[in-house]
């Protein structure tokens, strides 16, 4: 990793992306210290100490410490996210849109990521609003703007606006930095919490509130998660292909064998990131409208509750293999192999061929998917039935890790291609 950034930076191209990234990151940086206007953040951020397990605790890791401080990107990208997850689904249910996002090329993806910026602005003026409602119901506004409209109507539209400026940050990521713009962002906001964690997990054991032993094994246990991340994200299942021999003019071509390779976990960190969003909804809704954390949806739904844990889980399925239905067409394939004179050993080309990879691809699938659930959903049951463990917010770790170095890997690999790209360009010219 650090051999391909030392490389990047030796290329002018590269290192202006490189540089624009950090840019980026540095702005939504700043943002995430500028506080709303008529919220009393110190009393906020000493709410927010005691909800680390929470759903509340949740929003404040993904937000960077943002949504405990009232900043103007306390949204964070949660807008975005949940608006890219309707929008998908309903890419699916509503054949009009599903022609424009396949059958009108380039053109019909502009569209879609029109109508996704659209949805984006307004799911951040309900959750501006419900944030509102939150401060104001625990009574976390100033004293001359609890009763104000004029505060009411700048803290939503100040909200709304950083949550839509977030994603323009993004989107400029992805076309003129380095990786996707939106997972650059959220990888930004979890990080930025890692040196206190890590002060408040040394305080815990100095106050004898943690043993160290537990806090030994809980960052032994993250760098082994760290390792089998690594492992399973390079991890592929080569399905063998031979081309057959064919005459063209006075040259033969084909004959040769290869392989097609499919990646385990093929969609990345995707299913944690959409997965996370949607468990979490009806807790969000319920803590925004001023349910107690002791009733009975907030204790269902708790980050470190058992519902949680099996909804979350469920929903991991269900994106890994939605994404990789959207990544990997196994007819499409199949007929890319008959086009090419290849075939699969054992299996006739057309029909039978996309029938095998659809079989493997399902198979690779829930394995990748499995995975992901199993390291993002223990931590969760370890927190559950540890009084101890829950004390660091245990039950978040796994869901960040996971994203943390997903997407530092789908950086790499992204700087990786278009150094690639850039010598091949260098071979041609």
């Amino acid at each position: 990793m650090l051999q391909t950034l030392r490389n990047a930076w030796r290329i002018e191209e590269l290192r202006k992306k490189i540089v624009f990234t950090l840019v980026i990151i540095l702005l939504y940086r700043i943002g995430n210290a500028i506080p709303v206007p008529y919220v009393n953040v110190s009393q906020l951020s000493n709410y927010f100490s005691y909800m680390q397990n929470t759903v509340l605790g949740l929003l404040n890791v993904m937000s960077g410490s943002a949504f405990s401080q009232a900043t103007i990107f306390a949204l964070s990208i949660q807008p975005y996210i949940n608006a890219s997850i309707i929008i998908q689904l309903l890419c699916i249910a509503i054949p009009a849109l599903e022609r424009m996002s396949k059958e009108e090329g380039e053109e019909g993806k502009k569209k879609i990521a029109s109508i996704t910026r659209y949805s984006t602005v307004g799911i951040g003026l309900l959750q501006g609003f419900a944030y509102y409602m939150l401060i104001k119901n625990y009574g976390f506004l100033e004293a001359d703007a609890a009763s104000s409209v004029w505060a009411a109507i700048v803290i939503i539209l100040t909200l709304t606006s950083g949550s839509a400026l977030i994603m323009w940050l993004g989107e400029q990521v992805t076309e003129h930095g380095i990786g996707n713009g939106i997972s650059i962002i959220l990888f930004a906001s979890i990080i930025s919490r890692l040196p206190t964690s890590i002060i408040t997990t040394i305080q815990n054991v100095i106050s004898k509130q943690l043993n160290w032993w537990v806090a030994v094994l809980m960052y032994i246990g993250a760098i082994l998660i760290v390792v089998l991340i690594v492992f399973v994200n390079d991890a592929e299942r080569r399905i063998p292909v031979q081309y057959a021999k064919r005459v063209v003019g006075r040259k033969m071509y084909g004959g040769q064998s290869t392989h097609l390779p499919m990646k385990v976990n093929m969609s990345g960190v995707m299913p944690v990131i959409f997965a996370q969003s949607i468990a979490s909804i009806p807790a969000t809704i319920a803590a925004f409208t001023g349910a107690k954390n002791d009733s009975w949806i907030m204790r269902i739904f708790d980050t470190s509750s058992i519902t949680y844990a099996v909804i979350y889980f469920l929903l991991i399925l269900f994106f890994a293999y939605f994404y990789s239905t959207i990544q990997f067409n196994p007819i499409e394939v199949a007929n890319n192999l008959k086009k090419n004179g290849g075939y699969i050993p054992g299996f006739r080309p057309g029909k039978p061929t996309s029938e095998f990879i659809q079989k493997v691809l399902n198979k690779i699938t829930l394995f990748g998917a499995i995975y992901l659930g199993i390291i993002a959903v223990t931590p969760i049951l370890i927190s559950h039935f540890s009084a101890t463990a829950s004390l660091t917010g245990l039950s978040l770790g796994g869901t960040s890790i996971i994203i943390v170095v997903g997407v530092a890997l789908e950086t790499i690999r992204a700087l990786e291609a278009q150094m690639l790209m850039r010598n091949y360009k260098g071979f041609l010219d």
